[in-house]
């Protein structure tokens, strides 16, 4: 006589139905919405979330903010590995935030400016490449000619970060373009070159400066930097040295 053979379904969980059963508790326990879910859940929208920005500054908070919620998570689950990896992610962020806004080098970030030739090859280089960007901000700008016209090139650790071309009247500089490379709009470099920065204006024998706000973004940009609207133009802004 041969062996009785049984039904695929009467296996229990080693058949079909137990196939099923076991899909079905698991599918359960992935999706359901538990408050622990909707933590990771979160923490893991702030990480994706922080990929997609541009600025350095913003990258880092955003990060910084998974990373803690990632943490809460893993202690919520009680996973060690998730509390210690967010941990460490959420430390790193603060150091290297804590160098973006201390103030000077090596403690902060070292921020400086230079001169730059108006014919410079770089220059003509850096404009048309950044140009569509920079009519975002500043759609009237055209790049001056003549010998009046002042050019100076942002760093930020030794790397170029924006650049400001301005002419010559007088004492009086008026600034045609106010650039700085989006991820490092939230370095502070517009306070640091409009505060501590002005030293490279006045040795340069200027008292003031002026800027067009064109934009409505222009023109916060500029009361945030310490430019006021001019009393004979309100599209104009000012600045006195």
């Amino acid at each position: 006589m041969g062996r009785p053979t049984r039904n695929a379904t009467q296996t229990g969980v080693g058949g079909v139905g137990g196939s099923r059963r076991r899909a079905e508790r698991y599918g359960a326990g992935v999706f359901e919405l538990t408050p622990e879910a909707l933590v990771g859940y979160l923490a893991s929208a702030l990480v994706v979330l922080s990929l997609t920005m541009t600025s350095v500054v913003r990258l880092r908070i955003i990060s910084l903010c998974g990373a803690i919620t990632f943490f809460v998570y893993g202690a919520l689950i009680e996973s060690v590995p998730i509390m210690i990896t967010n941990g460490a992610i959420a430390v790193i962020n603060v150091w290297f935030l804590r160098k973006e806004f201390a103030p000077g080098a090596p403690q902060g970030r070292d921020l400086g400016v230079s001169h730059i030739r108006a014919d410079s090859p770089f220059l003509a280089d850096f404009v048309a490449f950044h140009l569509i960007d920079i009519h975002r901000f500043q759609p009237d700008f055209r790049v001056p000619t003549g010998d009046d016209v002042v050019t100076l090139l942002l760093n930020r650790d030794g790397l170029p970060a924006g650049l400001v071309i301005g002419r010559r009247s007088g004492s009086t500089l008026t600034i045609d373009l106010d650039y700085v490379l989006s991820p490092y709009r939230d370095s502070r470099l517009g306070r640091w070159l409009y505060g501590p920065g002005a030293a490279v204006f006045r040795s340069d024998g200027f008292e003031r400066l002026r800027s067009s706000g064109t934009t409505d973004t222009h023109r916060k940009y500029l009361e945030r930097v310490g430019f006021h609207p001019s009393a004979a133009d309100p599209d104009l802004y000012e600045l006195t040295l």
